[in-house]
């Protein structure tokens, strides 16, 4: 995220995460008991997906660990399901790409519940959850056409490009008949992946466009 969050989560938050996009809010960032769900978009028991806040770099022990305490508690009539949202990215490392998940929501992890005292409890008291994210004193559920949001990009079928450079910066080409060529970047094009280079040739800069996945930082 770059790790900024998407609109779909501003309403939760208005101060900068440290490591990402934070969904606290400012009066109440964790909230201290389950009470109601705040928000109209509760409705009695029914099921709905709410932010837990964990330790940064901890979201996949706090699924392992949240699963088990569902499973040995007995609790998964009330708890549904436990959602780290990550997405595939492709980066290049010494001129070498690969694949690697990427947290979007670095210190958060989605739950799908019903909120009631024991569910609240079960959840906050798991290791590594510091709170619910919510706006007064109660949790507040995310709406229906957020969710879906965060599941479309999950389930998005090819991986983001990971763009470590930036306009002025030097890069390295490592693929193609440019290979090896240094230039500066003059452009970036995310709705297409390209990039802009200036390469010297015979004393003169001429532009070469190129995918991302040809360039990385000199």
């Amino acid at each position: 995220m770059s790790t900024q969050g998407p609109e779909e989560l501003d309403r939760l938050n208005n101060k900068d995460h440290p490591r990402g996009a934070s969904l606290l809010s400012d009066s109440e960032n964790k909230t201290s008991g389950p009470n109601s769900a705040s928000g109209s978009e509760s409705d009695g028991n029914a099921p709905a997906w709410f932010v837990v806040h964990c330790y940064s770099g901890y979201e996949n022990k706090v699924r392992h660990n949240l699963e088990q305490r569902i499973e040995t508690m007995g609790m998964k009539d009330m708890i549904f399901d436990v959602v780290v949202p990550t997405q595939e990215e492709v980066e290049v490392r010494d001129g070498k790409r690969r694949v690697v998940e990427r947290h979007i929501f670095p210190g958060y992890v989605l739950v799908n519940m019903v909120l009631t005292e024991e569910s609240w409890y079960v959840v906050r008291n798991t290791p590594g959850v510091t709170g619910f994210v919510g706006m007064g004193t109660a949790p507040t559920p995310l709406r229906p056409e957020e969710v879906n949001q965060i599941l479309k990009r999950m389930e998005a079928e090819a991986p983001t490009v990971k763009v470590t450079f930036k306009v002025g910066e030097r890069v390295r080409i490592v693929d193609g008949p440019f290979n090896d060529f240094r230039g500066m970047v003059a452009e970036i094009d995310m709705e297409r992946s390209k990039v802009r280079v200036m390469v010297s040739f015979f004393g003169r800069e001429t532009p070469v466009e190129l995918d991302f996945l040809q360039v990385e930082k000199a």
